[in-house]
């Protein structure tokens, strides 16, 4: 054998023994790592019987029928209000009646178990967005359709979950009052799923408190929504959660095979621009910006899906305010401090939307009837309606939540107050994800790591590697939506 042979074996002989003592010196472990030894993976929540009988009585051809009689008042522009040449029977205050009179039906078939009323306002005359000619150029009135129901418990009453979508319409031209504006998706879908929710859940009863509106103004500045945030912000309403469904009509174009009807878009507020630097600050330095309460909601969200909707409708959690310049009216409620998030289908075509009504070369422009999947949009209904009994069902969230970081420790100290509105007995869930994660992954009942005092823990798990939420939940393991701890040296 040549030398160079020689030394070519050699060479191989010796890279082999050295892989294989070092394959030998670090072999892989099995052992689980601290966020994974303790609690465990986590499960769907159970089952509400109620919630179930609720999802089965949606109906597609009521929500049909529905947006067809929206469609019909041919433009429900925002600024319609203050024309007086609409026919008789068309714009944005004949559909707000119509609206109301079926909230008042439903609550008549529930024995008045709904408040109906409008919410008014008026809008004063608005500088434009960048620059952007204004889209309210004179006093002009508002009207959300608000049906109220309230909760079976006194106590838990006081707690309000809220579900809207936005009734007016718009053509290419914003200003436009009078060409044929259908706004079959963009909102009747929406505002389809609130009275669809509304007909439905006012069929049971739940401990607290469930709003359904119809709001106008959204396509002139998010009008009637934030008059609507900010009054239940001054009033002090105790508004845990806000779902706002936006284009929600599953758009059928054909030929177009990039469309899920099986997925449905959440989006959700990170850090609120408006609060205090020091708060954005610390948010920033833990690297908590998806641990709002808005992000929590969207979570909720997920959950409810797996529970009732697994393997057949997925809502997918966007770490967004909103699409691409574009924007919703879960926005007014995120501003005014209220966790909120906007449900709008997987794939927008933007040719049926805020267009006028016509056909170029062949393709038709234009937010008509034909559009609209009335299946799809009953599962966003199913959707709304789960989470809205889900959260009405629990004890409301766990107030004041914090993580020790008095002292360096691998352990992870966590304590909290009881929600503000409940009215039966209380415990505890931690749960967890990695902090490359999105949506929770472990869970213990906080009762097994007591901490010192009451409503605390202390877990073996690093609070460097992972993220914590503390939820509050019935008897029957209903929970609330978590809450992310903030750091606290108490």
């Amino acid at each position: 054998m040549k030398v160079s042979a020689l030394l070519s074996t050699a060479l191989v002989l010796s890279s082999s023994s050295l892989l294989s003592g070092q394959q030998k010196s670090q072999p892989v472990s099995a052992a689980k790592v601290d966020f994974q030894a303790v609690g465990a993976p986590l499960k769907a929540d159970p089952v509400d019987a109620q919630i179930r009988a609720a999802l089965k009585l949606v109906s597609a051809d009521r929500i049909k029928a529905n947006i067809t009689h929206l469609v019909q008042f041919h433009n429900r522009s925002t600024i319609s209000s203050t024309e007086t040449d609409l026919k008789p029977g068309t714009g944005v205050f004949a559909a707000a009646d119509w609206i109301k009179s079926q909230f008042e039906s439903y609550s008549k078939d529930c024995g008045g178990c709904l408040d109906v009323s409008f919410d008014e306002s008026v809008e004063q005359p608005q500088p434009g967005f960048n620059n952007s000619r204004p889209r309210i150029i004179k006093p002009t009135p508002l009207r959300n359709v608000v049906a109220v129901m309230k909760g079976s418990d006194p106590v838990a009453a006081k707690r309000m979950y809220l579900v809207t979508g936005h009734y007016d319409t718009r053509e290419t031209d914003v200003m436009n009052t009078h060409d044929f504006a259908p706004g079959a998706n963009d909102d009747s879908s929406g505002t389809a799923v609130s009275m669809e929710a509304a007909r439905v859940l006012s069929k049971f009863k739940f401990p607290a408190t469930i709003v359904f509106v119809t709001v106008a103004g959204e396509e002139q500045g998010l009008n009637g929504s934030h008059h609507l945030a900010e009054r239940a912000r001054q009033e002090g309403w105790e508004l845990e959660g806000v779902l706002n469904n936006d284009i929600v009509g599953g758009d059928t174009t054909p030929g177009d095979k990039l469309q899920s009807k099986q997925r449905i878009r959440v989006f959700s507020q990170g850090i609120l621009p408006s609060a205090p630097i020091e708060q954005i600050r610390q948010t920033l330095n833990i690297g908590a910006e998806n641990e709002t309460a808005s992000r929590q909601l969207a979570r909720e969200v997920l959950a409810v899906g797996h529970t009732y909707f697994p393997g057949t409708f997925h809502p997918v959690m966007e770490l967004r305010l909103d699409r691409f310049m574009r924007g919703g009216d879960h926005r007014s409620f995120s501003e005014a401090g209220f966790a909120s998030v906007r449900f709008t289908e997987w794939r927008e075509n933007f040719d049926h939307q805020h267009q006028h009504v016509r056909t170029e070369n062949g393709k038709e422009y234009g937010d008509l009837l034909k559009f609209d999947d009335f299946n799809y949009i009953s599962q966003v209904a199913r959707l709304n309606i789960a989470a809205l009994g889900t959260l009405a069902v629990s004890p409301g969230i766990p107030q004041h939540v914090r993580v020790t970081t008095s002292n360096l420790d691998n352990d992870t100290i966590l304590k909290w107050d009881a929600p503000t509105s409940y009215a039966q007995p209380i415990k505890y869930q931690i749960v967890w994800r990695e902090t490359a994660a999105n949506d929770w992954q472990y869970a213990v009942d906080a009762g097994k790591f007591p901490g010192t005092g009451a409503n605390s823990t202390r877990l073996p798990v690093s609070k460097d590697n992972v993220f914590f939420g503390v939820r509050a939940c019935t008897a029957s393991g209903f929970c609330s939506q978590a809450v992310g701890p903030i750091p606290s040296r108490d």
